[in-house]
């Protein structure tokens, strides 16, 4: 099945009106897209931020009159800005993801393969994912910098805590580098989920792999905690994860930019050590030493 979309160009103060004449002349979606790649960082809750130059896109089923619905549009808005009509071919969605998404090595022994592939290399260490509704695939930098973290680690024997877990890809990879222990802790179920399902696809005995939504995490000490997040949470998190954190065990954060790491390193310094920041492209890793 094809679709047809009306592209349009506006502003932050315009594109609420615009959004209600497109449904009002028959989109079944409408949807924002950046137009000058203006970032927008961890918002506040129940904030919806937006661009101040924004593309509007109406979605509008194939038997849709275009000159009809913008009569319409037009006589909700009045005159539209310029905009045009296209098709857009229906596609296998899935698939279309699926068929981009190629193994990725991280690290010297690491490799994090889609689980629909073969790895490319048998005898390397291979964490077979299926991210599910959950982030974490290894192809973002921040997740990317914290699997090489890991990979240069001697996890023998460690109990590893991974906050905010998505896909459980750091606390499985953990497990794979030779953890004994991993935490998974998320406040979305959805991520316990697919951190649960990607254990049993790497043959994880479910006794070395527990899961738990903030408020029903154990008191433990970790040698290794780490939280791939954001600079907010991680900032109010200093406490839970330092208490997390067994003496002389290893930090890990991620999901920060570099503007950002002066005020996470301030709510930790008076419990741990840095050592040297690492980034990719503008995303910055931190590891730590508790005291």
């Amino acid at each position: 099945m094809s679709w047809l979309q009306c592209k349009l160009d506006t502003t932050r103060a315009t594109v609420e009106a615009l959004e209600d004449a497109m449904l009002a002349a028959g989109a079944v979606s409408v949807t924002f897209q950046d137009l000058e790649d203006e970032p927008i960082l961890e918002p506040g809750v129940g904030e919806t931020p937006l661009w101040n130059n924004i593309r509007l896109v109406g979605l509008f089923t194939a038997d849709t009159d275009t000159t009809l619905a913008t009569v319409q549009a037009t006589a909700h808005y009045g005159d539209l800005p310029p905009h045009r009509w296209e098709i857009l071919e229906d596609k296998d969605w899935e698939r279309e993801w699926m068929a981009n998404y190629h193994p990725i090595q991280c690290g010297e022994r690491l490799w994090v393969c889609p689980s629909w592939t073969e790895p490319p290399q048998a005898n390397a260490v291979n964490l077979m994912l299926d991210p599910g509704l959950a982030f974490g695939t290894g192809t973002h930098p921040t997740t990317f910098l914290c699997l090489k973290w890991l990979d240069s680690l001697d996890l023998t024997g460690k109990t590893v805590v991974d906050y905010g877990c998505g896909s459980g890809i750091l606390g499985i990879a953990a497990l794979l580098l030779g953890a004994e222990k991993v935490v998974a802790i998320d406040n979305d179920p959805q991520a316990l989920i697919a951190t649960v399902e990607n254990g049993k696809r790497n043959n994880i005995d479910p006794k070395r792999l527990s899961t738990y939504l903030p408020d029903e995490a154990p008191a433990l000490q970790a040698d290794i905690t780490a939280a791939n997040i954001l600079a907010a949470p991680l900032i109010e998190l200093a406490e839970t994860l330092s208490t997390l954190t067994r003496s002389g065990g290893q930090l890990c954060m991620a999901g920060l930019i570099a503007p950002q790491t002066g005020s996470v390193k301030a709510a930790y310094e008076n419990q741990f050590d840095f050592g040297p920041e690492q980034s990719q492209d503008e995303w910055v890793r931190l590891s730590a030493t508790k005291r």
